[in-house]
């Protein structure tokens, strides 16, 4: 029982096409806007003052439109939109889930597709953003694993869904209106479709711009990057993201976790736990958040729950307990309620929060694990998905 699928990055993956005509300046960090502004007949001496009001008109105000930059010459928003384009991934469909949840199927550049979903709470709202067409890590109770990957998303693709959520929310302020501090949309976690730390500096330049200060100005305690576990990666997140980090665990020994998370035979348990113990320390975050998603029969005894407190024992950390959110084909079963309420407990009386996570949106397949883009659809039957994930 051994999954055959490919486990790391190392793949071809289709580039992104560079469109020709005016430039994007959305996702761009300010350095690299200040380089192109210049470079576009911006005098040098105003370049940095140029981009940071562009950049509060994009990222705090959400103006599309270079007319609108009211501070800006005439002349120059005239010349500013020959030359450049404020651009975020287009919204193909919206739906909305019986309980709030909406889930937006976005199309970017090359025709590709990817899905974002918004989930709101009792005083929070929180946006699941993808970093990848598709994926290349083949979980085998993830419905989006069953997507090959096509390509890594640009920082623009990424905090365009951040922008694109708010447009659909109503929530960019107002020029010279009274200061609002609801946030309808106030975290992001990078758990939508993909590896974020397979596509590194375009998530860590979109989460830059997300956390800000004169643009969206999210903190970076409210920014979660959710890892499978690349482990070079993560002492790079710490140092220059800074986010909370979340790692798809699941399992708590190496033969189990190899195939449901296979990412596990090229770094495994123990080298993925030694490179989370000095993140806390490092980003000062304050905990690891231990995602585990139950699996019936697979890794929710009452052991497993016992070897996970042994695991991670001088870890900050909480677990986050996932009932499986079946999909069409899925090899796995949802564990019972009194099952997972059996583990958690075990896990709460050895000091350790274990919230149970509550599915969303699951009538319409937003909820965790069941993100896959209309596009890249094409359905395996559950034999052939059984066959990769090496459960037959």
């Amino acid at each position: 029982m051994t999954a055959t699928a490919p486990i790391t990055q190392d793949v071809h993956t289709i580039p992104r096409k560079v469109a020709e005509g005016p430039v994007n300046l959305v996702g761009m960090t300010r350095d690299k806007m200040r380089d192109v502004l210049i470079a576009n007949g911006t005098p040098e001496k105003q370049a940095k003052m140029r981009v940071g009001q562009i950049w509060q008109w994009i990222y705090q105000w959400g103006v599309r439109d270079f007319a609108s930059m009211t501070n800006l010459a005439k002349a120059y928003r005239a010349d500013l939109a020959e030359k450049f384009v404020i651009e975020v991934p287009e919204v193909v469909t919206r739906q909305v889930s019986t309980d709030g949840t909406r889930k937006y199927l976005v199309r970017i550049a090359g025709g590709h597709e990817v899905e974002v979903v918004y989930i709101p709470e009792d005083g929070r709202g929180t946006l699941c953003v993808s970093s990848q067409v598709g994926c290349t890590l083949t979980c085998s109770f993830c419905h989006t694993g069953t997507q090959k990957l096509v390509r890594n998303l640009t920082a623009a693709e990424i905090i365009g869904q951040v922008m694109v959520a708010r447009d659909d929310l109503g929530e960019w302020p107002v020029p010279g209106a009274v200061k609002d501090e609801t946030r309808l949309l106030s975290n992001i976690v990078l758990m939508g479709m993909g590896e974020p730390l397979y596509n590194f500096e375009n998530v860590r330049d979109a989460m830059k711009i997300a956390m800000d200060a004169e643009g969206i100005q999210l903190s970076r305690r409210r920014i979660t990057l959710s890892t499978s576990g690349v482990v070079p990666e993560i002492w790079r997140t710490a140092e220059e993201i800074g986010c909370q980090l979340a790692v798809s665990f699941h399992a708590t020994t190496d033969e189990v976790r190899d195939k449901l998370v296979p990412i596990n035979k090229r770094w495994n348990i123990a080298e993925l736990l030694e490179a989370l113990k000095s993140y806390p320390k490092v980003s000062n975050s304050e905990r690891i958040t231990f995602e585990y998603v139950m699996l019936d029969g697979v890794n929710d005894s009452d052991e497993d729950a016992r070897r996970l407190v042994r695991l991670i024992d001088g870890i900050p950390a909480k677990i986050n307990l996932i009932p499986f959110n079946e999909w069409p084909g899925a090899p796995y079963k949802r564990s019972s309620n009194n099952r997972i309420r059996a583990f958690a407990d075990i896990i709460y009386k050895a000091g350790y929060a274990s919230p149970i996570r509550t599915p969303r949106g699951e009538d319409i397949m937003a909820a965790c694990g069941q993100l896959k883009s209309a596009t890249e659809r094409a359905r395996k039957s559950r034999k052939q998905i059984e066959a990769d994930a090496g459960i037959t």
